[in-house]
């Protein structure tokens, strides 16, 4: 029975790595709260750049980036980062 890779010493290394980092969400910009627990929304996880369903590396520094929980999930496994909203077309003049 194979175990979890995320699971794995090099893989808590790589996120402890990051996590004492404290650098800001890599999708929003935001800062992250790194102090809230790992089921809050805003909390710190360790995001994929290039998704591991699409190639990329588990364990590579190259490939991590600190999300929060929400920008994470709402990405799925599209590769880097999220479209731009679209510019708000200006009303009708009257």
């Amino acid at each position: 029975m194979a175990s979890n890779p995320r699971n794995g010493r090099r893989y808590r290394r790589l996120a402890a790595w990051l996590r004492a980092q404290r650098l800001p969400c890599w999708l929003c910009g935001h800062n992250i709260s790194y102090e809230l627990d790992a089921r809050h929304p805003l909390s710190f996880t360790l995001d994929h750049e290039q998704p591991l369903s699409r190639g990329g590396s588990l364990l590579d520094p190259a490939n991590a980036r600190p999300a929060h929980r929400r920008c994470n999930s709402s990405r799925g496994n599209r590769e880097g980062t999220p479209p731009k909203a679209a510019p708000q077309r200006a009303s009708r003049r009257w």
